[in-house]
C-alpha cells in the first residue's frame, strides 16, 4: 500500500479540458417523465366509465323486453373500440421508460464475491494537441481520459446500450498513459463526477475552435475513442485494485499497447487525503470538498486504500501503480468458506455479457451507441496510429 514516502510523477500541468465541463440539468429529464406519464393517468379512468355504461345499459335491456336486444348489442359492438387507444399509447411510452438500458438489477445471485466494491463499463479516450487531427504517437496526446459507468452489484448485462443513469465518471491521466509496472506511480483525477452520456458528449467529447491574436483560428479537436471494456474495484482489505477487461477492441494493438492498456489489467489504488500537501511541484486542481466523516477516515494519513465512495467528488485525486492482474483478483478465505464466487469469475460473467451485448450492438460501434453520439461525428476505434 502506498505510503507517504513513495515517490510519485508529479502530473503534468492540466490542459485546458479540464475546464471544459458544464453543469448538469438534471431537472430537464424529470420535466419529460412528469409530463409523459400525464396523459397515461388520464387514460386509465377511461375504461371503467365504459365498464359501467356498459352494465347500465344491460339492466335497462333486460326490463324493456328482447325487442331493445339487436339496438344494444350494436351499441355493444361498436363501444369497445373507444378504451382501445389508450391502451395502444400505453404501449408507445414503455420503450421510453426503460430508455434501452442493458443493465438488468438483481439478476445475481447472492454469492457476489465480498471483495467486490463497484463494477461497471468503462471507456478509454485520447485527445490529441491543438491543431492536430492524425497524431502519429504518444507526444501528439494531450491528454488521455477514463470514463466509468458502475451498475449495481447485483446486476448484469442483457442487451442494448448501457442506459444513461446519470452516474458516470470522467477521470483525466495527466501522464496520458498507464502504470505498466510497479515502478509507475500516476495520479489520476476525477474532473467530473456524477454525470451523464449527454453532458459528457457537449462539454467534454466535442471539439472546438477559438481565435488567437497571434496564430489565428486554433482547433481543439474531439476526443478519439481507445478502448471499452468491464471493471471492478475490489478490495483486499490492506489495498484495493483496479481490474479491467478489453472487450474493444476485440484485440488490442500498438495504439492501445502505447498507452500501457493490456488485454487484461489492473492497478493497485490509493485515494489521496485533500487535507495534505502535493507532492513535488504539482499544479492541480483545488482538492475535493470531502465531508468531514470521510475526512477523519484518512486518520491525519496521507494516502488511503480507494473506495469507490471517495470517486464520488470533483477533483477527487487517486494513484494507480502497475500490477498484475491476478493480483486484483484474488479470493478471500471467507468467501471461499461460503462458496462464493471468486472475484476473477465474476469479472469473466461480466465480460462475457458485455461481449455478447456489444456484437448485438454492431461490434465497435457500441461505444458511439452507449454514448448516444454519431459515429460519424467522431473517430473510430483503431489499433495503430
Amino acid at each position: 500500500m502506498p505510503s507517504g514516502t513513495h515517490e510519485q510523477p508529479a502530473p503534468e500541468k492540466a490542459d485546458q479540458e479540464m475546464t471544459e465541463t458544464e453543469p448538469e440539468k438534471p431537472g430537464d429529464t424529470q420535466t419529460e417523465k412528469v409530463n409523459g406519464e400525464a396523459p397515461e393517468a388520464k387514460e386509465d379512468k377511461i375504461p371503467n366509465k365504459v365498464e359501467s355504461t356498459e352494465k347500465e345499459r344491460e339492466k335497462d335491456a333486460e326490463a324493456k323486453g328482447a325487442e331493445t336486444e339487436p339496438a344494444e348489442s350494436q351499441k355493444d359492438e361498436t363501444k369497445p373500440a373507444e378504451p382501445e387507444a389508450p391502451e395502444s399509447k400505453k404501449e408507445d411510452v414503455k420503450p421510453a421508460e426503460t430508455n434501452g438500458n442493458a443493465v438488468e438489477p438483481g439478476s445475481r445471485e447472492d454469492d457476489v464475491p465480498s471483495t467486490i466494491l463497484e463494477k461497471g463499463v468503462i471507456y478509454f479516450f485520447f485527445r490529441s494537441r491543438v491543431n492536430v487531427d492524425h497524431p502519429e504517437d504518444v507526444n501528439d496526446v494531450a491528454r488521455s481520459y477514463m470514463v466509468m459507468r458502475p451498475i449495481p452489484l447485483d446486476a448484469k448485462l442483457g442487451d442494448g446500450p448501457i442506459g444513461d443513469e446519470g452516474n458516470c465518471r470522467l477521470l483525466a491521466l495527466p501522464k496520458k498513459v498507464l502504470p505498466k509496472s510497479g515502478k509507475d506511480k500516476f495520479v489520476t483525477f476525477v474532473e467530473k463526477c456524477k454525470t451523464s452520456f449527454a453532458n459528457l458528449k457537449e462539454s467534454f467529447m466535442t471539439g472546438s475552435e477559438y481565435e488567437t491574436k497571434t496564430a489565428g483560428t486554433k482547433h481543439t479537436p474531439p476526443v478519439t475513442p481507445l478502448a471499452e471494456g468491464v471493471y471492478a474495484i475490489t478490495s483486499t482489505g490492506r489495498e484495493s485494485h483496479l481490474a479491467y477487461i478489453i472487450n474493444i477492441p476485440a484485440e488490442i494493438g500498438e495504439l492501445q499497447k502505447d498507452f500501457g492498456l493490456k488485454q487484461r489489467g489492473s492497478f493497485v489504488t490509493s485515494v489521496k487525503n485533500p487535507e495534505q500537501p502535493p507532492l513535488g511541484n504539482q499544479n492541480v486542481p483545488p482538492g475535493p470538498e470531502y465531508p468531514q466523516d470521510i475526512i477523519d477516515e484518512f486518520r491525519g494519513l496521507r494516502w488511503k486504500p480507494l473506495e469507490p465512495k471517495f470517486l464520488d467528488y470533483d477533483h477527487a485525486q487517486f494513484l494507480m501503480i502497475g500490477e498484475d492482474y491476478d493480483k486484483a483478483t484474488e479470493q478471500r478465505p471467507k468467501d471461499e468458506r461460503e462458496n462464493k464466487a471468486a472475484p476473477e469469475e465474476e469479472m469473466d460473467k461480466l465480460e462475457g455479457e458485455d461481449e455478447i451485448r456489444i456484437k448485438h450492438l454492431k461490434g465497435d460501434d457500441a461505444v458511439f451507441t452507449d454514448l448516444g453520439i454519431s459515429s460519424q461525428e467522431f473517430p473510430k476505434v483503431s489499433t495503430t496510429w
